[in-house]
C-alpha cells in the first residue's frame, strides 16, 4: 500500500515536470515502455527490488536497457536510485501512463468475455460505453471462461454485467427467495 502511494506521487510529480517542459507525451512512451518491460521481465523486476543488488547495477541495468529515454525520465529514475525506491518504478511507470490517459480525456474500459472479442460484440460494448461516460475510451479484453458468455464492462468505477454467469446467479437467487 504505501509503495502505491509512493509511486502515484512520483507520478505525478514527474507528469507535472514533463507538462512544463512540454514533453509529458514523449515520457509517457517511456513508461509504457518501462512499465511493459518490467511487467514482462520477472528477473528485472526482481533485481530493482532486491536489497542485496548495489544501486550501481540497478543503474547500470536500466542504463543499457533503455539507452534512449527523454531527460525527465531519466532524471526520474536517478531521483528514485537516489531515495532507494528504484524497486516501485514499474509501479510509478504504471501509474503515470493512468495519470497522462485522465488528464487527457482518454479511459481504459476492461471487457472480460468468455471469448476473445468480436467486432459486432466490440461495438456494442463501445455503444454501451458511450451512455457510461463521454470520454474517449480504450478498449481492453480479458477473457475468462467462467462467464460463460456476455461481458462484463468497467469502466473507473463503474461496472456493467452482461455475462451469462451473472443471469443464472440472477434467477438462483430469485428461485431460491420464493
Amino acid at each position: 500500500m504505501a509503495g502505491t502511494r509512493a509511486a502515484i506521487r512520483y507520478a505525478k510529480a514527474a507528469l507535472s515536470l514533463a507538462s512544463d517542459q512540454k514533453a509529458a507525451e514523449a515520457v509517457n512512451n517511456d513508461m509504457i515502455a518501462i512499465a511493459k518491460t518490467i511487467s514482462e521481465n520477472e528477473e528485472l523486476d526482481q533485481v530493482l527490488k532486491s536489497s542485496v543488488v548495489k544501486t550501481e547495477v540497478k543503474s547500470a541495468v536500466l542504463s543499457k536497457i533503455f539507452p534512449k529515454l527523454t531527460k525527465v525520465s531519466s532524471s526520474l529514475f536517478n531521483l528514485l536510485i537516489d531515495n532507494k525506491r528504484i524497486g516501485i518504478l514499474g509501479d510509478v511507470a504504471q501509474k503515470y501512463t493512468e495519470l497522462f490517459d485522465e488528464l487527457n480525456g482518454k479511459e481504459i474500459a476492461q471487457v472480460t468475455t468468455a471469448i476473445p472479442m468480436t467486432k459486432a460484440l466490440e461495438i456494442k460494448v463501445l455503444a454501451k460505453v458511450k451512455q457510461l461516460t463521454n470520454k474517449a475510451v480504450e478498449l481492453e479484453n480479458i477473457v475468462d471462461e467462467s462467464i460463460i458468455g456476455g461481458f462484463i464492462l468497467r469502466i473507473g468505477d463503474k461496472q456493467y454485467n452482461a455475462s451469462v454467469q451473472n443471469k443464472l446467479n440472477r434467477l438462483k437467487r430469485e428461485f431460491s427467495i420464493n
